[in-house]
């Protein structure tokens, strides 16, 4: 299953590539218990600037935010209810809310590759794990981290360190593997979703330590 965002296609793949678009957004609505919102995509002109589909030339974040004119897709919706929904929207990438069943902790890709395979061999819980093109790692954990993250790297001693580590809550959008982001490429799992962890993912102090500790070894 796969987008096929900002890719010029013969009218046949392009109907087999909403419906693959289709049976992505069902998955993550149906089968993990997430909301799903469609967002704009991003092209690159001749002069490499990246033009967004939400038609906003000074748009600051091009292919990169929700379409506010578009619904959203709710938690449980069928593959029927996002067929009706998402065939208005051709192309559009698939962004999760964040806030709600999930919070995430952001850091630097490479020292979050790091900070999994340690938390992996230390047998602690991990939720899914996503990846941004621009080399970013998105650690799903319990809602209530984003707010709670300061008071918490407070109490581990962690609160004066210059830390390339931040916390997405309420009001944050992340893009759902496998959708293209701001036109760089494609958002990939490394750590997929289970049925276990999507909708009770991991409280953040089980994995702040450890995501602090390498963030902090890790070279700027």
């Amino acid at each position: 299953m796969g987008f096929t965002i900002g890719r010029e296609t013969r009218s046949g793949s392009r109907r087999r590539g909403r419906m693959s678009d289709c049976t992505t957004v069902a998955e993550y609505t149906g089968l993990w218990g997430w909301a799903v919102v469609p967002g704009a995509r991003a092209s690159a002109t001749g002069s490499a600037v990246r033009e967004c589909s939400c038609g906003d030339t000074s748009c600051r974040a091009p292919g990169a935010h929700p379409l506010g004119f578009a619904p959203e897709v709710p938690a449980g919706a069928t593959l029927d209810d996002v067929t009706k929904t998402w065939s208005g929207f051709p192309g559009a990438s698939a962004l999760l809310p964040v806030g709600r069943t999930f919070d995430v902790i952001e850091v630097a890709e490479a020292p979050g590759r790091r900070a999994l395979v340690r938390l992996e061999r230390m047998g602690l819980p991990v939720g899914p794990v996503a990846a941004t093109p621009d080399g970013r790692a998105h650690f799903f954990v319990a809602p209530g981290a984003a707010s709670e993250l300061p008071r918490l790297l407070y109490r581990m001693g962690w609160d004066d360190a210059d830390l390339d580590l931040r916390g997405l809550g309420p009001g944050d959008h992340i893009a759902a593997p496998p959708s293209d982001l701001a036109g760089l490429g494609p958002v990939r799992w490394l750590r997929a979703p289970s049925l276990d962890t999507a909708q009770s993912p991991p409280p953040a102090r089980l994995l702040l330590g450890t995501l602090a500790y390498v963030a902090h070894r890790s070279p700027a």
